[in-house]
């Protein structure tokens, strides 16, 4: 029994007692009735009518004090920050829904075939709610197969409405640009996809195959209706027997076989029932096979010894033929036409596998990076082309020449490259046979004709003159007397300056 705190002492610890006199311990009535209905009253007093010292709260308000007991401790609950914002680009990045379909086909020009059933793959993109249609490529197919429709966003309708990938279901038709496709199934990922979102998939049906393909796939059967002649007997008979004849080629004949060894027939209707056999040949006599005439001018002794056996022959006198011998033929080179250089376009008439002109290494290796320069100008009859001035360059190490213009100010003609290293034929040369310009034919004043423009020589640099006296050989006396007087007055010049 709890202790009482008493009357007149102070409610401290250790100062409530027990009051030994007191014996009614009732509890106060808080239901009763008014006007037939159950009514809870609040309690006045507590057990054995003693003074509640609580706060007299209904039980509503002692439920709702509870449930505002963290707002009024801790204040109002802050709300939770909103999640990421996260694009559809970066969510559903390389995720593909994938719906395997049909669509049939029409073939209305084949007696074999009146429809054709084709296999796709139907793929929905969600990153950005594209589609893609993809046709399994098959070898020999003789169709476009692929991609039957590109990437992109399809209209559903004539509204403006794009397929969605709710609107995709197994066992559906679906119609995008005039064709319509059949979905039957689709893969794990789209299946869960789909489920995860709600949608109740359809059950998968089985794919159709096209009729005619299954059709070529059947092994064909041929029958063959088996001959009455024994191929066995003759053939261990007549087995290591052949008959030998001598014609413009020579003919073997099998004779445990009755045929010709090598002969090929063309598939046709026709059954041939007439065979070449051993009384069809003899010497003197011709005969065609295959279209082509053949004369049999003598035979081995085997095959003597078998005709007189089995028919009785013994003529077997040869025919004296000679044998011409075969025409040479001559190759025909054709022209040129003037595209790269000769001796590289003749190669493709030597060989079916073209190689590339032998070149001569050692004089490359001996004059690499050897130019002779000459100042040229060009002799025309305009005016405006008499003050032109060229630089006409001779590379040693391939014989192959280039001109050069330098460009002057204001002069209205654009300088630069005149002609691209080439090498130069000589006029008046055949194109079958070119003579190509050589050094000893440039000297001071000499004309040279290049793809019909003519240039003067009017300078040449000293490295030429220097080259000349040290391959004396190779230049005529009247090249060098030229060129030595050409230069005899700069070399004055020179000495008179030193002095």
């Amino acid at each position: 029994m709890s202790s009482q705190p008493v009357q007149g002492l102070p409610i401290l610890p250790g100062s409530t007692f027990r009051d030994p006199t007191k014996t009614a311990f009732h509890r106060s009535q808080t239901l009763s009735y008014k006007n037939g209905f159950a009514f809870k009253q609040t309690p006045t007093v507590g057990i054995g009518g003693t003074r509640l010292y609580v706060n007299q709260l209904s039980q509503a308000e002692l439920d709702e004090l509870s449930n505002k007991r963290p707002t009024l401790t801790y204040g109002q609950p802050k709300q939770a920050p909103p999640s990421d914002f996260i694009p559809a680009h970066v969510a559903f990045d390389k995720k593909v829904l994938k719906f395997d379909g049909y669509f049939q086909e029409d073939v209305p020009i084949s007696t074999e075939e009146h429809f054709r059933i084709r296999q796709v793959g139907i793929y929905y993109y969600l990153e950005d709610d594209s589609m893609s249609v993809m046709e399994p490529i098959v070898e020999n197919s003789g169709m476009p197969q692929g991609k039957l429709i590109k990437r992109q966003r399809l209209p559903k309708n004539d509204c403006g409405d794009h397929y969605h990938w709710k609107d995709l279901n197994r066992g559906i038709n679906i119609t995008i640009y005039g064709k319509t496709f059949r979905i039957v199934d689709c893969d794990a990922f789209t299946e869960t996809f789909l489920q995860s979102q709600g949608i109740e998939l359809n059950p998968p049906e089985k794919m159709i195959f096209d009729p005619y393909t299954e059709l070529r796939n059947m092994p064909l059967r041929m029958y063959v209706t088996p001959s009455d002649f024994d191929q066995l007997k003759q053939f261990l008979t007549f087995d290591r027997m052949v008959s030998l004849g001598f014609v413009a080629l020579v003919l073997h004949r099998i004779l445990s076989q009755r045929t010709f060894p090598s002969c090929v027939l063309e598939i046709s209707d026709q059954e041939v029932l007439e065979w070449f056999t051993s009384k069809d040949f003899a010497v003197g006599k011709s005969t065609t096979l295959l279209g082509r005439s053949f004369f049999i001018y003598n035979c081995d002794e085997f095959t003597r010894q078998y005709y007189q056996d089995k028919f009785g022959i013994t003529d077997f006198q040869p025919v004296n033929i000679k044998k011409q011998p075969p025409e040479e033929i001559k190759q025909i080179i054709p022209p040129y036409n003037g595209y790269g250089f000769l001796e590289d376009s003749l190669q493709n008439c030597f060989s079916l596998i073209p190689q590339p002109p032998r070149k001569n290494i050692i004089k490359m290796l001996e004059n690499d990076r050897k130019v002779l320069r000459y100042a040229v100008r060009l002799e025309s009859p305009r005016p405006e082309d008499e003050k032109r001035q060229f630089i006409l360059s001779y590379c040693l190490a391939t014989d192959m020449i280039s001109i050069y213009e330098p460009p002057v100010r204001n002069s209205g003609i654009i300088g630069g490259k005149f002609l691209g290293k080439t090498r130069v034929p000589k006029p008046g040369s055949s194109t079958e046979n070119p003579v190509y310009y050589e050094p000893s034919d440039f000297t001071v004043g000499a004309m040279v004709e290049v793809f019909s423009h003519r240039f003067i020589i009017v300078d040449v640099d000293e490295y030429v003159m220097n080259y000349i006296e040290h391959n004396l050989e190779s230049f005529p006396a009247s090249v060098v007397e030229s060129m030595r007087n050409h230069f005899a007055p700069r070399k004055a010049a020179k000495e008179a300056l030193k002095k």
